[in-house]
This record gives structure tokens, sequence and C-alpha cells, in this order.
């Protein structure tokens, strides 16, 4: 098995074990992030009825510009306004099997100093 592959089968395994012990209710939803190389999208879901309530992407905003870290710090304080529209302010976090560490890690900043909780 090359690196790379090694590497995903990983992260696949780790993203697994997350979700089977995180999950998202009516009182407090699943807030998950997706990372691509250039863009960054985040939901807030609510497993128990399978509906996603608040969704976040950085695809066609006008975040399209900028550093990674910088997007996902817009990611997260727009996702902490729209939850806290939809009367959400406690989350459980789901990295999908990401380190907590640089745009994860940015994200969670930024939708804690808008009042997010988790």
């Amino acid at each position: 098995m090359s690196g790379l592959a090694h590497k995903l089968k990983n992260r696949a395994l780790r993203k697994n074990r997350i979700r089977a012990t995180v999950s998202g209710t009516p009182e407090r939803p699943r807030l998950s992030v997706y990372i691509s190389n250039t863009n960054i999208s985040a939901q807030v879901i609510d497993d128990t009825a399978h509906k996603t309530l608040v969704s976040v992407t950085t695809v066609g905003s006008k975040a399209a510009t900028g550093t990674m870290t910088e997007k996902a710090a817009w990611v997260g304080a727009e996702v902490a306004a729209a939850a806290k529209k939809a009367k959400v302010s406690q989350v459980v976090f789901d990295r999908s099997g990401k380190k907590y560490h640089g745009r994860i890690k940015a994200l969670a900043d930024a939708a804690r100093e808008k009042g997010l909780e988790f």
C-alpha cells in the first residue's frame, strides 16, 4: 500500500470512529466540517430527524479570496450566525477525521467567538 493510500485509509477509519460516537440531536445538533483543496463547507445537522438545519460554504461566496485559514474563520462565523437564527446555541463538533489544527481550529474558534457552544 502506498503512503497516500495508507493515509487516506487511516483518515477514513478515524472518521468512522468519530461518527460512531458523535451524533446530533434536536437539542445539540452536529456541526460537520468538509474541507477540499480550495473550499470549506460546514453544516449543522439533526441526525435524529435526518435534516440539515444550517449550511454555509465558500463555493460562490464573497469569501472566495484569501487563505484557507481565513476562509475557515469566515465559515465558522457565518455558520454560528446562521445557527443563532435557527435557534441553535449548542452543537457537537464533527471534524471529519481531520486533526484539530489549522483550518479546523480556525473554524471552531470563530464559531465559538460568535457564541456557538461545543
